[in-house]
Protein backbone atom coordinates (compact mmCIF):
# COMPACT_ATOMS: atom_id res chain seq x y z
CA UNK A 1 0.00 0.00 0.00
CA UNK A 2 1.42 3.39 -0.97
CA UNK A 3 1.12 6.42 1.27
CA UNK A 4 1.23 10.12 0.56
CA UNK A 5 3.63 10.68 3.46
CA UNK A 6 6.01 8.54 5.48
CA UNK A 7 6.59 10.45 8.72
CA UNK A 8 9.75 9.50 10.57
CA UNK A 9 9.39 10.33 14.25
CA UNK A 10 6.28 10.36 16.45
CA UNK A 11 7.34 13.42 18.41
CA UNK A 12 5.58 16.77 18.40
CA UNK A 13 6.63 17.92 14.92
CA UNK A 14 5.93 14.61 13.18
CA UNK A 15 2.62 14.10 15.00
CA UNK A 16 1.33 17.57 14.13
CA UNK A 17 2.24 17.05 10.49
CA UNK A 18 0.59 13.61 10.48
CA UNK A 19 -2.56 15.00 12.11
CA UNK A 20 -2.87 17.95 9.75
CA UNK A 21 -2.11 15.90 6.64
CA UNK A 22 -4.73 13.33 7.62
CA UNK A 23 -7.29 16.13 8.17
CA UNK A 24 -6.61 17.14 4.57
CA UNK A 25 -7.37 13.67 3.28
CA UNK A 26 -3.79 12.47 2.90
CA UNK A 27 -2.77 8.92 3.69
CA UNK A 28 0.12 8.84 6.16
CA UNK A 29 2.16 6.30 8.09
CA UNK A 30 4.31 7.16 11.11
CA UNK A 31 7.34 5.21 12.27
CA UNK A 32 9.53 5.72 15.32
CA UNK A 33 12.65 3.93 16.51
CA UNK A 34 11.59 4.22 20.16
CA UNK A 35 9.11 1.82 21.80
CA UNK A 36 6.69 4.69 22.43
CA UNK A 37 5.20 7.75 20.77
CA UNK A 38 5.69 11.41 21.86
CA UNK A 39 9.47 11.67 21.45
CA UNK A 40 11.17 13.68 24.17
CA UNK A 41 7.90 14.99 25.61
CA UNK A 42 6.87 11.43 26.51
CA UNK A 43 5.42 11.10 30.00
CA UNK A 44 4.72 7.84 31.78
CA UNK A 45 2.73 7.22 34.95
CA UNK A 46 4.77 5.93 37.90
CA UNK A 47 3.16 5.74 41.35
CA UNK A 48 0.24 7.68 39.84
CA UNK A 49 2.65 10.53 38.96
CA UNK A 50 3.21 11.75 35.41
CA UNK A 51 6.98 11.40 34.99
CA UNK A 52 8.77 13.44 32.30
CA UNK A 53 10.97 10.63 31.00
CA UNK A 54 13.36 12.85 29.00
CA UNK A 55 13.61 15.88 31.27
CA UNK A 56 11.24 18.56 32.47
CA UNK A 57 8.92 19.97 29.82
CA UNK A 58 7.04 23.08 30.91
CA UNK A 59 4.83 24.52 28.23
CA UNK A 60 5.05 28.28 27.75
CA UNK A 61 4.20 30.61 24.90
CA UNK A 62 3.02 34.10 24.09
CA UNK A 63 1.72 32.99 20.70
CA UNK A 64 -2.07 32.75 20.98
CA UNK A 65 -2.33 30.75 17.76
CA UNK A 66 -0.01 28.12 19.20
CA UNK A 67 -1.81 28.15 22.56
CA UNK A 68 -5.22 27.71 20.92
CA UNK A 69 -3.86 24.92 18.73
CA UNK A 70 -2.42 22.80 21.55
CA UNK A 71 -5.53 23.32 23.69
CA UNK A 72 -7.50 21.28 21.15
CA UNK A 73 -5.77 18.22 22.55
CA UNK A 74 -5.49 18.87 26.28
CA UNK A 75 -6.34 21.09 29.21
CA UNK A 76 -3.47 22.81 31.03
CA UNK A 77 -3.17 23.41 34.74
CA UNK A 78 -1.87 26.73 36.07
CA UNK A 79 1.66 25.57 36.95
CA UNK A 80 4.17 28.45 37.03
CA UNK A 81 7.84 27.55 36.70
CA UNK A 82 9.73 28.95 39.69
CA UNK A 83 13.00 27.01 39.99
CA UNK A 84 15.47 27.42 42.81
CA UNK A 85 19.24 27.09 42.84
CA UNK A 86 21.38 25.47 45.52
CA UNK A 87 24.95 26.69 46.00
CA UNK A 88 26.72 24.99 48.91
CA UNK A 89 24.25 25.59 51.77
CA UNK A 90 22.65 28.63 50.18
CA UNK A 91 19.33 28.67 48.32
CA UNK A 92 18.47 31.28 45.68
CA UNK A 93 15.45 31.98 43.52
CA UNK A 94 15.67 31.83 39.74
CA UNK A 95 15.57 33.68 37.42
CA UNK A 96 17.96 36.29 38.83
CA UNK A 97 15.57 38.70 40.52
CA UNK A 98 15.15 40.79 43.65
CA UNK A 99 14.59 37.68 45.78
CA UNK A 100 17.98 36.43 44.52
CA UNK A 101 19.74 39.74 45.12
CA UNK A 102 18.21 40.44 48.55
CA UNK A 103 19.31 37.00 49.76
CA UNK A 104 22.79 37.41 48.27
CA UNK A 105 23.54 40.95 49.51
CA UNK A 106 20.98 41.61 52.26
CA UNK A 107 19.42 44.49 50.35
CA UNK A 108 15.81 45.56 49.69
CA UNK A 109 15.53 47.91 46.73
CA UNK A 110 16.14 47.53 42.98
CA UNK A 111 18.52 50.51 43.03
CA UNK A 112 20.67 48.87 45.71
CA UNK A 113 20.89 45.74 43.55
CA UNK A 114 21.76 47.75 40.44
CA UNK A 115 24.43 49.64 42.34
CA UNK A 116 26.02 46.46 43.67
CA UNK A 117 26.11 44.81 40.24
CA UNK A 118 27.47 47.96 38.59
CA UNK A 119 30.19 48.26 41.26
CA UNK A 120 31.27 44.62 40.78
CA UNK A 121 31.36 44.99 36.99
CA UNK A 122 33.38 48.22 37.20
CA UNK A 123 35.92 46.64 39.57
CA UNK A 124 36.58 43.82 37.07
CA UNK A 125 37.60 46.28 34.32
CA UNK A 126 36.70 43.89 31.47
CA UNK A 127 36.40 45.88 28.26
CA UNK A 128 36.54 43.16 25.60
CA UNK A 129 35.47 39.72 26.89
CA UNK A 130 37.71 36.97 25.50
CA UNK A 131 35.68 33.98 26.73
CA UNK A 132 32.39 33.02 28.36
CA UNK A 133 33.71 33.67 31.87
CA UNK A 134 34.71 37.25 31.08
CA UNK A 135 31.46 37.80 29.17
CA UNK A 136 29.33 36.65 32.11
CA UNK A 137 31.39 38.63 34.63
CA UNK A 138 30.98 41.76 32.52
CA UNK A 139 27.20 41.29 32.54
CA UNK A 140 26.40 40.32 36.15
CA UNK A 141 29.52 40.76 38.28
CA UNK A 142 31.44 38.31 40.43
CA UNK A 143 28.91 37.09 43.02
CA UNK A 144 26.09 36.04 40.67
CA UNK A 145 28.60 34.53 38.25
CA UNK A 146 30.52 32.47 40.78
CA UNK A 147 27.52 31.21 42.75
CA UNK A 148 24.88 30.71 40.08
CA UNK A 149 26.50 30.55 36.63
CA UNK A 150 30.04 29.21 36.68
CA UNK A 151 29.65 25.65 38.00
CA UNK A 152 26.31 25.02 36.32
CA UNK A 153 27.60 26.19 32.93
CA UNK A 154 30.77 24.12 33.24
CA UNK A 155 28.69 21.01 33.97
CA UNK A 156 26.43 21.75 31.02
CA UNK A 157 29.31 22.12 28.57
CA UNK A 158 31.83 19.76 30.16
CA UNK A 159 34.62 22.36 30.11
CA UNK A 160 35.82 25.42 31.99
CA UNK A 161 34.05 28.71 31.38
CA UNK A 162 37.32 30.36 30.39
CA UNK A 163 37.65 27.76 27.61
CA UNK A 164 34.20 28.49 26.16
CA UNK A 165 33.60 31.22 23.56
CA UNK A 166 32.06 34.48 24.75
CA UNK A 167 29.23 34.40 22.18
CA UNK A 168 27.47 31.53 23.99
CA UNK A 169 26.15 34.11 26.47
CA UNK A 170 24.87 37.16 24.65
CA UNK A 171 22.93 38.43 27.64
CA UNK A 172 21.88 37.35 31.12
CA UNK A 173 18.41 38.49 32.18
CA UNK A 174 18.39 40.44 35.43
CA UNK A 175 14.95 41.24 36.84
CA UNK A 176 14.65 43.95 39.41
CA UNK A 177 11.28 42.78 40.71
CA UNK A 178 10.33 40.21 43.36
CA UNK A 179 8.95 37.81 40.74
CA UNK A 180 10.04 34.15 40.56
CA UNK A 181 8.09 33.35 37.38
CA UNK A 182 10.83 31.98 35.13
CA UNK A 183 9.06 32.49 31.82
CA UNK A 184 7.88 35.85 30.56
CA UNK A 185 5.10 34.12 28.63
CA UNK A 186 1.41 34.94 28.42
CA UNK A 187 0.40 31.27 28.63
CA UNK A 188 2.04 28.47 30.55
CA UNK A 189 1.31 25.26 32.39
CA UNK A 190 1.50 21.47 32.35
CA UNK A 191 -1.05 19.37 30.45
CA UNK A 192 -3.36 17.60 32.85
CA UNK A 193 -2.70 13.89 32.42
CA UNK A 194 0.71 14.39 30.81
CA UNK A 195 2.05 15.00 27.32
CA UNK A 196 1.70 11.51 25.88
CA UNK A 197 -2.09 11.81 25.70
CA UNK A 198 -1.69 14.89 23.47
CA UNK A 199 0.23 12.86 20.90
CA UNK A 200 -2.20 9.94 21.22
CA UNK A 201 -5.03 12.29 20.23
CA UNK A 202 -3.03 13.75 17.33
CA UNK A 203 -2.32 10.27 15.98
CA UNK A 204 -5.85 8.87 16.38
CA UNK A 205 -6.72 6.79 13.34
CA UNK A 206 -3.20 6.97 11.92
CA UNK A 207 -1.03 3.92 11.36
CA UNK A 208 1.98 4.00 13.70
CA UNK A 209 4.82 1.49 13.81
CA UNK A 210 7.20 1.65 16.78
CA UNK A 211 10.62 0.06 17.39
CA UNK A 212 11.38 0.75 13.74
CA UNK A 213 14.59 2.19 12.32
CA UNK A 214 14.00 4.36 9.26
CA UNK A 215 17.02 3.12 7.30
CA UNK A 216 16.06 -0.54 7.71
CA UNK A 217 12.42 0.25 6.97
CA UNK A 218 13.10 2.21 3.78
CA UNK A 219 15.38 -0.54 2.44
CA UNK A 220 12.51 -3.00 2.73
CA UNK A 221 9.89 -0.47 1.55
CA UNK A 222 11.66 1.83 -0.92
CA UNK A 223 8.49 3.03 -2.65
CA UNK A 224 6.18 3.25 0.35
CA UNK A 225 5.36 6.96 0.03
CA UNK A 226 5.41 9.92 -2.30
CA UNK A 227 7.13 12.13 0.30
CA UNK A 228 9.03 11.74 3.55
CA UNK A 229 8.86 13.93 6.65
CA UNK A 230 12.10 13.28 8.51
CA UNK A 231 12.62 14.40 12.12
CA UNK A 232 15.84 12.49 12.79
CA UNK A 233 19.34 13.87 12.43
CA UNK A 234 19.89 15.60 9.11
CA UNK A 235 23.53 14.47 9.10
CA UNK A 236 22.47 10.87 9.72
CA UNK A 237 20.01 11.05 6.82
CA UNK A 238 22.87 11.96 4.48
CA UNK A 239 25.11 9.25 5.97
CA UNK A 240 27.36 11.82 7.64
CA UNK A 241 28.71 12.88 4.25
CA UNK A 242 30.34 16.01 5.66
CA UNK A 243 30.93 14.66 9.18
CA UNK A 244 29.00 14.51 12.45
CA UNK A 245 27.09 17.45 13.87
CA UNK A 246 27.87 17.84 17.57
CA UNK A 247 25.42 17.69 20.46
CA UNK A 248 25.35 17.65 24.22
CA UNK A 249 23.34 14.86 25.77
CA UNK A 250 21.71 14.19 29.14
CA UNK A 251 21.67 11.13 31.36
CA UNK A 252 18.68 10.71 33.68
CA UNK A 253 18.65 8.80 36.95
CA UNK A 254 15.04 8.36 38.05
CA UNK A 255 13.99 6.81 41.34
CA UNK A 256 10.86 6.32 43.42
CA UNK A 257 11.20 7.56 47.01
CA UNK A 258 9.07 6.50 49.93
CA UNK A 259 8.34 10.06 51.00
CA UNK A 260 5.57 12.52 50.18
CA UNK A 261 7.81 15.48 49.41
CA UNK A 262 11.53 15.29 48.66
CA UNK A 263 12.58 18.86 47.81
CA UNK A 264 9.49 21.05 47.92
CA UNK A 265 9.82 22.27 44.33
CA UNK A 266 9.57 20.76 40.86
CA UNK A 267 12.96 22.08 39.67
CA UNK A 268 16.06 22.52 41.83
CA UNK A 269 19.36 23.43 40.14
CA UNK A 270 22.71 22.53 41.70
CA UNK A 271 25.20 25.17 40.66
CA UNK A 272 28.45 23.82 42.18
CA UNK A 273 30.61 21.96 39.70
CA UNK A 274 31.56 19.46 42.42
CA UNK A 275 27.99 18.09 42.45
CA UNK A 276 27.85 15.97 39.28
CA UNK A 277 24.20 16.50 38.33
CA UNK A 278 22.86 19.81 37.07
CA UNK A 279 19.42 19.58 38.62
CA UNK A 280 16.83 17.38 40.33
CA UNK A 281 13.26 17.24 39.05
CA UNK A 282 10.48 16.19 41.44
CA UNK A 283 7.72 15.35 38.99
CA UNK A 284 4.67 15.40 41.26
CA UNK A 285 5.03 19.15 41.85
CA UNK A 286 4.28 19.86 38.17
CA UNK A 287 0.71 18.79 38.90
CA UNK A 288 0.44 19.71 42.58
CA UNK A 289 0.48 16.02 43.49
CA UNK A 290 -0.53 14.66 46.90
CA UNK A 291 0.57 11.05 46.34
CA UNK A 292 2.15 9.26 49.30
CA UNK A 293 5.35 8.57 47.34
CA UNK A 294 7.41 10.76 45.02
CA UNK A 295 9.53 10.33 41.90
CA UNK A 296 12.73 12.31 41.30
CA UNK A 297 15.11 12.50 38.34
CA UNK A 298 18.72 13.63 38.53
CA UNK A 299 20.07 15.10 35.29
CA UNK A 300 23.69 14.77 34.20
CA UNK A 301 24.94 16.76 31.21
CA UNK A 302 27.32 14.70 29.07
CA UNK A 303 29.38 14.78 25.90
CA UNK A 304 27.49 13.22 23.02
CA UNK A 305 28.84 10.46 20.82
CA UNK A 306 27.19 8.40 18.06
CA UNK A 307 24.77 5.85 19.47
CA UNK A 308 23.67 8.08 22.35
CA UNK A 309 20.47 10.14 22.19
CA UNK A 310 21.37 13.70 21.08
CA UNK A 311 19.69 16.56 22.97
CA UNK A 312 21.21 20.01 22.57
CA UNK A 313 22.81 21.14 19.30
CA UNK A 314 26.20 22.80 19.73
CA UNK A 315 25.46 25.84 17.58
CA UNK A 316 28.98 27.19 17.35
CA UNK A 317 30.49 28.50 14.12
CA UNK A 318 31.95 25.16 13.00
CA UNK A 319 28.73 23.20 13.52
CA UNK A 320 26.57 25.94 12.01
CA UNK A 321 28.76 25.90 8.91
CA UNK A 322 28.51 22.10 8.73
CA UNK A 323 24.73 22.22 9.10
CA UNK A 324 24.47 24.71 6.23
CA UNK A 325 26.10 22.12 3.95
CA UNK A 326 23.52 19.52 4.94
CA UNK A 327 20.71 22.06 4.62
CA UNK A 328 21.78 22.78 1.05
CA UNK A 329 21.61 19.06 0.25
CA UNK A 330 18.17 18.89 1.86
CA UNK A 331 16.87 21.78 -0.23
CA UNK A 332 17.88 19.98 -3.41
CA UNK A 333 15.51 17.10 -2.59
CA UNK A 334 11.92 18.29 -2.91
CA UNK A 335 10.45 14.98 -1.75
CA UNK A 336 11.81 15.23 1.79
CA UNK A 337 10.73 17.65 4.54
CA UNK A 338 13.12 17.99 7.46
CA UNK A 339 11.73 19.10 10.80
CA UNK A 340 12.26 19.20 14.55
CA UNK A 341 15.41 19.92 16.53
CA UNK A 342 17.43 17.13 14.85
CA UNK A 343 16.16 17.75 11.34
CA UNK A 344 16.78 21.50 11.65
CA UNK A 345 19.77 21.24 14.03
CA UNK A 346 18.22 23.79 16.35
CA UNK A 347 17.06 23.71 19.94
CA UNK A 348 13.32 24.41 20.03
CA UNK A 349 10.97 25.02 22.93
CA UNK A 350 7.71 23.16 22.48
CA UNK A 351 5.77 26.20 21.34
CA UNK A 352 8.34 26.85 18.63
CA UNK A 353 8.07 23.23 17.45
CA UNK A 354 4.32 23.72 17.05
CA UNK A 355 4.90 27.00 15.22
CA UNK A 356 7.40 25.57 12.72
CA UNK A 357 5.34 22.40 12.24
CA UNK A 358 2.27 24.46 11.34
CA UNK A 359 4.43 26.56 9.02
CA UNK A 360 5.60 23.37 7.28
CA UNK A 361 1.99 22.21 6.98
CA UNK A 362 0.92 25.55 5.54
CA UNK A 363 3.81 25.55 3.06
CA UNK A 364 2.95 22.03 1.96
CA UNK A 365 -0.84 22.27 1.67
CA UNK A 366 -2.05 25.87 1.57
Amino acid sequence: MKYDYLIVGAGLFGSIFAHEATKRGKKVIVIDKRPHIAGNIYTEKIEDIQVHKYGAHIFHTSNKKVWDYINQFTEFNNYINSPIAVYKNEIYNLPFNMNTFSKMWNIKTPQEAKNEIAKQIANLNITSPKNLEEQALSLVGKDVYEKLIKGYTEKQWGRNCNELPAFIIKRLPLRFTYDNNYFNARYQGIPIGGYTSIIEKMLTGIEVILNTDYFDFIKQNPDISNKIVFTGGIDEFFKYKFGYLQYRTVKFETEVLDTENYQGNAVVNYTEREIPYTRIIEHKHFEFGTQLKTVISKEYSMEWEPGIEPYYPVNDEANTSLYEKYKKLAEENKNIIFGGRLGNYKYYDMDKVIEVALEAVSKEFD
